[in-house]
């Protein structure tokens, strides 16, 4: 009995706390509500800022990450010796694996010159086009096509092997000067061309010299390329840099408006060096093609490229939409379709739209200019924002030029998303939607003045709608206070009575079981 009133000792004595709470809260000011409810819409607003910064930023709550991460582990964590979820964290690090190959970043086949092109873009606008990581990533796909461990043999290749690690452009094309002082270097050429020549012209003049001492170093290293691993490192660089030189050379004839001798470069060059795909020449061609209006040609490379073995891209899949859409965009009207049915070619283009719509689902806001394109960047992410902006750039006045295919694929790309409503978890043609664009994206372009397009689009996290709904309640409550003291008064002190009223209720019952002398000494104690 001792025990069970040393127990109940806090309860007896809640009556007596109870009357002095309530004496307290007689005694508080309206000037009191409104400076509490003050702070709190404060803190709210600043938690909901501070959330919402963080959503934008990183595409997640704050609030949600650090439950997640940190306390979750200290409510009762995951059991990792499990069978269980020891399967479930090798399914998971195979999905990692499959996030990692599926973000692999890829050499933009149609990217622009850097002094010719974006250089110039900086001096117009005073904007910087590339990102430090995509120009990093460029750094890097020189040092590997363009430097082999023989470099040191050739003075000007030592050089221009140390011209390419380094971060300042007015550095890089100095030790280009210097190394072409020692002998005719492609290399130096290259840089030169890429990043001083401040014109196409310019930069073609540099490549054709360029061509002249790559293919003599080509012939070279052909002859000794079985020599030895040295030499065949060698040849292989030497076939880069041709290969690229050539490529770069058919592009400015595509800039310069000689479109037939850019494709008859292209096709030589694919037919001289077939097994060289890790430069998607093919590309180029197609787009070369495509200004021509030589749709023949166009289908033909399709035919060889649009195959289920190979690596997909928005240039192949919205390139074989364009050419289904040519057939029957002419005549199409949603209205009469919506009458008659959809004829069989009609079926295929929509069809065809919605393959390309579900490879990159960001393409057609581009074409549609329902968003504002912006100069592509050095590297793409596959069936990212990075990809839908390399694309609609030059294939833009495509679309246009082919009438009605716009309308066509106005009226009918949103149909797309009603097929594969969870694109995360499973996809229809293609594998589900990698989860990992946006962060690769924000890294590839310049989201100082260019909105990052999302897909698919990210709801607003609980606690963003939670502090801004809190935010707004409390906020009303320090206005209705400050304006009408006396009454919200009474409103609190009605609001408190009431949350009081079951414990008040549960006391009275207590006394009244409870003898008055025991309560008495009960609450004493």
């Amino acid at each position: 009995m001792v025990f069970l009133v040393y127990i109940l000792r806090v309860p007896f004595r809640y009556s007596d706390n109870l009357t002095a709470v309530s004496m307290f809260l007689n005694t508080l000011t309206p000037k009191f509500y409104v400076a509490l409810t003050g702070t709190s819409s404060l803190i709210s607003g600043l938690i909901l800022i501070f959330e919402w910064w963080y959503f934008r930023k990183y595409g997640t709550s704050f609030i949600e990450q650090v439950s997640v991460s940190h306390l979750r582990p200290l409510l009762g964590g995951v059991d990792n010796s499990s069978p269980t979820n020891s399967s479930t964290s090798n399914g998971d690090a195979d999905s990692n694996r499959q996030s990692v190959s599926e973000c692999k970043v890829w050499r933009n086949p149609l990217n622009l010159f850097r002094g010719a092109e974006y250089n110039r873009y900086t001096w117009v606008t005073g904007r910087e086009p590339l990102t430090y990581y995509d120009m990093n990533l460029s750094a890097q796909d020189h040092q590997t096509f363009f430097t082999c461990d023989s470099d040191h043999l050739r003075p000007a290749d030592a050089i221009m092997q140390k011209a390419w690690r380094e971060r300042n452009p007015q550095a890089r094309i100095s030790a280009a000067h210097e190394a072409l002082e020692l002998e005719d270097c492609a290399t130096a050429y290259i840089l030169l061309a890429e990043e001083e020549a401040t014109t196409i012209v310019e930069a073609e003049k540099l490549f054709k010299q360029a061509v002249k001492a790559g293919e003599g170093c080509y012939r070279r290293s052909q002859q000794l390329q079985h020599h030895g691993a040295q030499y065949e490192a060698q040849h292989r660089r030497d076939t880069n840099v041709l290969v690229y030189i050539k490529r770069r050379l058919a592009m400015c004839s595509r800039k310069l408006g000689r479109t037939r001798e850019a494709v008859k470069m292209m096709r030589d060059l694919m037919k001289e060096f077939p097994l060289l795909s890790m430069f998607n020449i093919h590309e180029n061609l197609l787009e070369s093609l495509l200004e021509l209006q030589n749709y023949a040609d166009v289908q033909a490379v399709l035919a060889k490229y649009d195959d289920i073995s190979l690596p997909k891209s928005a240039t192949i899949c919205y390139t074989a939409a364009l050419l289904k859409a040519r057939a029957v965009s002419d005549k199409f009207s949603p209205e009469a379709a919506s009458r008659r049915g959809l004829s069989t070619a009609e079926m295929n283009a929509v069809e065809a739209i919605h393959r390309a719509v579900e490879f990159n689902p960001h393409v057609p806001k581009y074409l549609l200019e329902m968003k504002s394109l912006i100069l592509p960047p050095e590297h793409i992410l596959k069936r990212g924002d990075s990809e839908a902006i390399a694309y609609a750039f030059f294939h833009l006045q495509h679309w246009k030029r082919v009438e009605g295919a716009l309308n066509l694929l106005h009226c009918t790309w949103e149909g797309t998303f009603r097929m594969i409503p969870y694109p995360l978890e499973k996809g229809h043609l293609f594998y589900p939607y990698p989860i990992c664009t946006e962060t690769a994206d924000r890294e590839l372009l310049p989201t100082v003045f260019h909105e990052v397009s999302v897909y698919p689009k990210k709801e607003l996290p609980f606690f963003i709608l939670f502090t801004a709904g809190l935010c707004s309640f409390t906020a009303m409550l320090a206005l209705l206070t400050h304006q009408f003291p006396e009454l919200m008064g009474v409103f609190a002190k009605a609001f408190l009575s009431t949350l009081f009223a079951p414990l008040n209720f549960i006391m009275e019952k207590v006394e009244s079981i409870l003898p008055s002398s025991l309560w008495h000494q009960l609450t004493r104690i």
